[in-house]
């Protein structure tokens, strides 16, 4: 049986192209003005950004290996791939937001003398390009899980611009500076935040954990639930990409029925549309007596 794993991601090639070219023009301005300024709140919060190019790079590279046919050394195609990139670009972040907390304690006891205007100006821009790369998925983020993880960084780069601003504004009036390198503490919190969690599922998907949107039990509850299914055994759930999940069950029958292609294909598309589970393998056979376990 033939699969389609294109999905929505394909549409999103463009937008996502966009974001990425709009976003290292602003970490290029991030950048240039952080040194101007010696505002290392500026050149933290480009890091940021950097990590949000490599997630929407990340989804750009999913959907293209996602096109990708499989091989005869690889069956699955390359989607693996995915998840091994993520893992590497989490870990080299870790690094980068270690490298920017050493930099921001030392401006903690050592405050540097900034340009708060210009500290203001540059947020403002990260607003707008970070505002409108996020609403470029905004209808794509409850299609595809890649997509939705665009919008989420995008929409929270917004946010932490927004708050570059704040402090910029307070320097200005007050003349406050050890408050901009408190911000970018604030900022690498944030990108910690996001990072740790990102490195933790890439890790889960890595070794063939359940995706963590997916509740073993409610799919061995809903495959025990179809008409002549009297158990089931060898259930297994991972992802095949960091966006494409897939499934492997034993469906045990009651002696009397026969499963043809239709309530197959009915099955997939509960799969589907209940778990998100876009690759699923069912394998029919009866009752043997033979002892085996639901989950192997």
């Amino acid at each position: 049986m033939s699969h389609n794993h294109n999905h929505n991601i394909a549409e999103y090639n463009k937008p996502i192209i966009i974001g990425i070219i709009l976003n290292v023009l602003f970490i290029v301005i991030e950048v240039f003005y952080g040194f101007v300024s010696d505002s290392v709140a500026l050149i933290s919060d480009a890091g940021h950004n950097f990590s949000d190019v490599i997630s929407l790079l990340l989804a750009l590279i999913a959907a293209i290996l996602i096109k990708k046919k499989s091989t005869a050394k690889f069956t699955y195609g390359y989607k693996k791939g995915s998840i091994l990139i993520a893992l590497i670009n989490s870990i080299l972040l870790l690094v980068a937001l270690g490298i920017i907390i050493w930099e921001s304690v030392h401006r903690l006891y050592n405050p540097v003398k900034i340009d708060g205007q210009t500290v203001i100006a540059v947020a403002f821009i990260g607003i707008l390009i970070n505002g409108f790369t996020a609403y470029l998925f905004f209808k794509g983020k409850k299609n595809d899980l890649n997509i939705k993880s665009a919008f989420l960084h995008m929409l929270t780069d917004t946010l932490v611009s927004a708050g570059v601003v704040v402090s910029g504004i307070f320097i200005t009036i007050f003349q406050v500076y050890w408050l901009d390198p408190l911000v970018s503490l604030i900022i690498v919190i944030i990108v910690f935040a996001m990072t740790w969690k990102l490195l933790k599922e890439t890790i889960r998907l890595s070794i063939d954990a359940v995706p963590e949107n997916i509740n073993v039990s409610d799919v061995y509850e809903y495959l025990k639930s179809v008409e002549g299914v009297k158990d089931i055994h060898d259930l297994h759930i991972w992802s095949l990409s960091t966006s494409q999940i897939a499934l492997t069950a034993h469906l045990v029958l009651e002696n009397n029925i026969t499963f043809n292609n239709e309530i197959l294909q009915n099955i997939n598309k509960e799969l589907h549309d209940k778990f998100e589970i876009i690759h699923p393998t069912i394998q029919t056979e009866y009752d043997t007596n033979d002892d085996f376990c639901a989950i192997c």
